[in-house]
């Protein structure tokens, strides 16, 4: 271990003394990192709802519907 490192340590040691143990809180860093979290939630889902506004779905009908509604009416089938 080199001599800085050895000094780094002396130096936290007595600040790990003073941390109560039974509480742990995220601090800043943790609320800074929810809030990013929360607003990239926000922002795709802004995004997906401007995307899915924009979808024109129309349903087609069954593959051999045409045929058969045009055979009960009299027609023919063509082949």
């Amino acid at each position: 271990m080199s001599a800085s490192a050895s000094l780094a340590m002396t130096h936290l040691v007595p600040l790990a003394k003073e941390l109560d143990e039974d509480k742990v809180t995220p601090g800043v860093l943790g609320f800074i990192v929810f809030a990013v979290m929360a607003l990239a939630v926000w922002a795709l889902m802004k995004s997906m709802n401007r995307h899915m506004g924009r979808v024109n779905f129309t349903e087609a009908g069954e593959p051999g519907a045409d045929s058969e509604h045009a055979l009960a009416e009299g027609g023919r089938k063509q082949a």
